[in-house]
């Protein structure tokens, strides 16, 4: 009776358990070569997706650990293709010595890294679950661009020419 929804039982959880599945193949962060974590080396990046209304639009985001620059992909929708194909045309408009890694969290349309790595020569690491300080650059940065791109609404009406403008306004807001 003092449940808010007026249900008059709870349902059970489940443990736990991560019910969604698990990424083949994952490599963990603490893999990762040293270099990564000091932030020295340009080239390594950290991802994720901006997901829009009903979680049917999204926008890649990549940060590079360095120097911050930042990359908005404009992708068809949330799945582990347009993640391949979205973040490997980004990876490799660059020249091989900046896109040297990706470390991503646990999201399913990561499904697909080692088809990612294989079009971009990029290692893809992954975090722990429930863990979003081991990818603390990408979630500040996805927390501004939530202030151009709100939840709730059709990112897919955002052109990539749309998405370059706001990446370099962050940039020169950055300096």
């Amino acid at each position: 009776m003092c449940l808010r929804q007026r249900k008059s039982t709870r349902r059970p959880r489940s443990g736990g358990v991560d019910r969604r599945g698990k990424i083949p193949d994952m490599v963990s962060i603490h893999v990762r070569p040293p270099e990564v974590e000091d932030r020295q080396m340009p080239g390594h990046w950290e991802g994720d997706l901006i997901k829009g209304k009903n979680n049917t639009s999204a926008v890649g985001t990549l940060v590079e650990r360095t120097s911050g620059y930042l990359i908005l992909v404009k992708m068809r929708d949330a799945t582990a293709t347009s993640a391949v194909e979205g973040f490997s045309a980004a990876l490799n408009s660059m020249p091989l010595e900046v896109s040297k890694s990706m470390t991503y969290d646990q999201g399913r349309e990561m499904a697909k890294h080692a088809e990612l790595t294989q079009k971009t020569g990029a290692a893809i690491y992954f975090c722990d679950p429930h863990s979003p300080w081991q990818r603390g650059s990408n979630e500040n940065i996805n927390g501004l661009i939530r202030q151009y791109l709100p939840k709730g609404t059709d990112l897919s009406k955002h052109s990539q020419e749309e998405l370059d403008a706001i990446s370099h306004q962050m940039h020169m807001a950055a300096l």
